[in-house]
């Protein structure tokens, strides 16, 4: 049941923001499903994400990368495992701690994810280049809360 407060306005303008946010995250994952087949025919869009936060982080390890994503350890596995196998992540002992394994993207990783993440950014800026800069940062730190909640 819908929490409501006592101004319908805010509430009638809540339902819209979460009705956009439902669309936004429909495209998104029609983005990462692309994004997937420009970096490697063979990857799921739950590799891409993985892929793409490994690229981002430099290197980080499995663990990380669940609690992160908010995935289960035997997907983040499988998906590390298909990663490997593509050519696009190394793993290989920890400095620190040698029973721990670090994953690092490959250069090609790297190269591959720079050209998805260029495009995606060219489509963005098409969408919103029209807004003014300000309204653009609001966005952003809006975003940046209902992330952190």
């Amino acid at each position: 049941m819908a929490v409501m407060t006592a101004d319908p306005a805010l509430d009638a303008a809540i339902a819209s923001v979460e009705e956009q946010f439902a669309v936004v995250f429909t495209r998104a994952r029609v983005v990462w499903a692309e994004s997937a087949k420009l970096v490697h025919p063979d990857l799921q869009p739950a590799g891409y994400k993985l892929l793409s936060t490994i690229v981002r982080s430099g290197t980080t390890n499995a663990h990380v990368l669940a609690e992160h994503l908010d995935m289960d350890k035997s997907a983040v596995s499988r998906q590390v495992r298909q990663l490997e196998q593509l050519g696009l992540v190394e793993s290989r002992a920890d400095e620190r701690d040698g029973r721990a394994r670090v994953l690092a993207p490959t250069p090609l990783a790297r190269e591959r994810v720079a050209e998805v993440r260029a495009a995606n950014q060219a489509r963005l800026r098409g969408a919103l280049r029209d807004r003014p800069v300000e309204e653009l940062r609001i966005l952003a730190d809006v975003l940046r809360i209902v992330g952190e909640s």
